[in-house]
């Protein structure tokens, strides 16, 4: 099939993304959830937490905003810049040089070798 233009993505609908993703990487990329920890780049560091943790984005193909979904424990959600997935979420705890801690769950990544 052809290649799929960034803005399809952004007008995909949810039965749409349900035919592409898994039943895993729909939950967590449209419906917010998070996997259990050790489950599956140059940024990448060991976090201790279980999950895939970098310490700056690729380019700008994410965004964040306020998640105040858990009372008592506001934190940033990391999304995807072009059709709004859920990633995982970014935290002030990580290493030098950005002092970033990007926590993103591993069924929202589609890694390439380079």
């Amino acid at each position: 099939s052809a290649a799929t233009s960034k803005s399809d993505f952004a007008s995909f609908s949810d039965e749409e993304w349900k035919s592409r993703l898994t039943k895993e990487q729909y939950y967590i990329t449209r419906q917010k959830g998070t996997e259990r920890a050790f489950t599956g780049s140059k940024t990448k560091f060991d976090s201790g937490t279980g999950w895939p943790s970098y310490y700056e984005p690729v380019e700008n193909n994410v965004k964040s905003k306020l998640d105040l979904s858990i009372i008592f424990m506001p934190r940033q959600e990391v999304l995807c810049a072009v059709c709004d997935a859920h990633l995982g979420h970014v935290f002030d705890d990580g290493p030098l040089p950005t002092g970033k801690r990007y926590c993103i769950n591993s069924a929202s990544l589609k890694l390439k070798t380079q």
